[in-house]
């Protein structure tokens, strides 16, 4: 088994967005634009698009998986609330609207900042590559061995959030798909507008089980069919039988979802973390009995890309496969750069109780004015 490792088709057009602070906005869709008629206490009472997942504790990761999912390790989590769904184009959205926001995949490539994260004298791109863009999922034509993922991903000047294909293309009709061509930059930066942020890596698995907690498939079964999530059909990855329906990203809530009432724990996008990532982050952690809610390594490290500090991505896409990287699995693990941005990446938010009782705060005190 392999793993889905899209940096080496673009190690030359990564870049780093310059990432303003913001200031902090009301949650989407809570209570932007409510009079003091009552209303604004009843939106208040939980947060909208959100689940309860109460405080446990869980075996994490897979004596089954890859070597950086093992060993498994008891981890101990605080209760939280976690997005229900994927963020959607209509959410981020509301977001760039909001605040003026600009991705990254919609800045020019600073050379610069880029070339820190490359091998000592690797030369200047030319000029027309480092122009805004991302990296997009092209098929090949024909029968393709799985160990150059080169093959199938291809830097797309002008693909975004907006455009997923490149100039021409368009998310018109694709409100309830989930944002893609986000980095963790622009995942970190909607989360603070919406007073949450990114769920640690022991959460999002935690929460991924879904009181499944033994399980090798967030559904509980020992294999994967169409019916349980927006995978990939057929010989990855120049055939896609479509037999979910999809061909690339599905509507949220499009499929059956775990015991937490949660959607797109598997599949449709890889879904950004806050960790840091290391290769030997499990191994540390195993040391002790039982960790209490980890937030992940002070720094990262990738042994495959050591001048690249990466984060954790969760969860698998509409491109895995269970003869490549299995990614749907809830211990499986995938990392980029935090100015990686590609066709199958997103994002979920969390909120604590004390961050959600500091924003109801603000809410009202917002309201009484």
């Amino acid at each position: 088994m392999t793993r889905t490792d899209s940096q080496s088709a673009y190690t030359l057009k990564r870049r780093v967005v310059l990432c303003a602070a913001m200031t902090i906005g009301l949650m989407v869709g809570s209570t932007r634009g409510q009079s003091r008629d009552g209303n604004t206490e009843e939106l208040l009472k939980q947060p909208k698009g959100m689940c309860w997942i109460p405080m446990g504790q869980f075996t994490m990761g897979s004596d089954k998986g890859l070597p950086d999912e093992q060993p498994r390790h008891q981890v101990s989590i605080d209760g939280f609330w976690i997005d229900t769904t994927e963020i959607t184009n209509s959410e981020y959205r509301r977001f760039t609207q909001a605040t003026g926001y600009i991705t990254t995949a919609e800045r020019k490539p600073n050379w610069e900042e880029l070339k820190s994260q490359l091998p000592p004298g690797t030369p200047k791109p030319p000029d027309e590559m480092l122009v805004p863009g991302s990296v997009v999922f092209t098929p090949p034509t024909s029968l393709t061995p799985v160990n150059n993922p080169g093959d199938w991903w291809s830097w797309t000047p002008h693909a975004n959030w907006r455009h997923p294909h490149g100039p021409g293309s368009s998310i018109a009709d694709k409100d309830d798909h989930p944002v893609i061509h986000v980095s963790w930059y622009d995942a970190t930066a909607y989360a603070r507008w919406a007073s949450k942020r990114l769920p640690t890596e022991a959460e999002w698995e935690y929460a991924a089980r879904g009181q499944l907690k033994e399980k090798d498939y967030v559904w509980g079964g020992k294999s994967i069919t169409a019916k349980h999530a927006n995978t990939w059909q057929g010989s990855f990855p120049h055939h896609n039988l479509k037999t979910d329906g999809f061909e690339s990203t599905s509507p949220v809530k499009s499929f059956r979802s775990n015991g937490y009432d949660l959607f797109d724990m598997a599949g449709n996008v890889w879904e950004w973390c806050s960790d840091w990532y290391r290769h030997d982050t499990y191994h540390y952690r195993s040391r002790t009995n039982i960790t209490f809610n980890p937030t992940g390594p002070d720094n990262s490290l990738d042994p495959n890309e050591l001048l690249v500090p990466k984060r954790v991505q969760r969860g698998g896409s509409f491109l895995c496969n269970a003869s490549y990287c299995a990614g749907y699995r809830p211990s499986a693990r995938m990392k980029a750069s935090p100015d990686t941005s590609l066709s199958h990446s997103g994002f979920r938010c969390v909120m604590t109780k004390q961050m959600w009782e500091e924003f109801r705060s603000r809410s009202k005190a917002a309201d009484r004015k």
